[in-house]
């Protein structure tokens, strides 16, 4: 079994007396891939900044091995735009080595991400999509024990999420790094993820496998929606269920609607999802 690579114990963090993680405990083992789920405004985005060292909690620990450190790839990661691919990776290489072995080194790290028939084109001149996979470069040129990726997939074409799902897929074989992902939707990364966490205001409501997930959550999801009218249009439309295509269509609970700007899980019908919808996020 997989050792810890770090423990958050009891964590609490507020902002403006507004309580954002709630005596959150969490266990990330090494070498696996962990997802954290919940509607946007529910803690993801600072419980992220707190594995990487970017912000303190208020009250709690973080249990971490000595001597080791992170990498965050924000949604919109900083690149330079007057200059190339490779050049960029190479000036993110850091000082100690000679410029050919700093661009060496780029070279390599761009081939593991995918981009070395672009190496030469400006951030300016790549898709979402690629600036993406080149902050994935940058970010893994420290050799991270945890890499951090918040909403990798965000305005990403179908397309896009599938190449991005499978350049993230690999990087614990191919770098040894554990890949930590948020998302808002468990579609997009079920096929690879080993460890799922769900929040909703600010409060860890589930944590385990994949499987025993699917297994706490036998008996249905109910849904709240924005929209109840383009929610039931949408449903007609895709069939849609929640769960990747090729799994048979669900239809929806009597008297509740699914849909408008997005689909929320709302409650689960054994006490695993998120309780209330985006309108009532911190």
């Amino acid at each position: 079994m997989a050792q810890p690579l770090i423990d958050l114990v009891n964590i609490s963090k507020s902002f403006d007396n507004t309580m954002v993680l709630d005596d959150l405990s969490l266990s990330v083992k090494e070498n696996s891939f962990v997802t954290l789920l919940g509607p946007s405004g529910c803690g993801k985005s600072t419980l992220l900044k707190l594995l990487a060292g970017k912000e303190q909690p208020d009250a709690g620990q973080i249990e971490m091995p000595q001597g080791w450190h992170s990498a965050l790839l924000s949604p919109d990661p900083y690149v330079i735009t007057w200059t190339n691919v490779q050049r960029n990776v190479a000036m993110a290489c850091g000082v100690g080595k000679t410029p050919e072995e700093r661009y060496e080194k780029a070279a390599d790290f761009v081939r593991l991400v995918g981009l070395q028939d672009f190496a030469d084109l400006t951030p300016a001149e790549l898709s979402t999509g690629m600036k993406q996979r080149l902050g994935i470069a940058m970010a893994l040129l420290g050799s991270p024990k945890l890499l951090i990726l918040d909403e990798p997939t965000n305005g990403l074409d179908p397309a896009g999420i599938q190449e991005m799902r499978s350049l993230i897929a690999s990087m614990p074989q191919t770098t040894g790094a554990t890949v930590l992902i948020s998302s808002h939707l468990l579609g997009e990364i079920e096929q690879m993820v080993d460890q799922v966490g769900i929040l909703n205001h600010g409060k860890l409501l589930f944590e385990g496998s994949l499987q025993q997930l699917q297994k706490h959550s036998r008996g249905g999801i109910l849904l709240r929606v924005l929209d109840a009218p383009k929610a039931a249009a949408e449903w007609s439309k895709n069939r849609c269920t929640g769960r990747p295509a090729g799994h048979p269509a669900a239809a929806p609970a009597a008297g509740r609607s699914v849909g408008g700007t997005g689909l929320y899980p709302c409650r689960k019908r054994r006490g695993c999802g998120w309780p209330d919808g985006p309108d009532k996020e911190p």
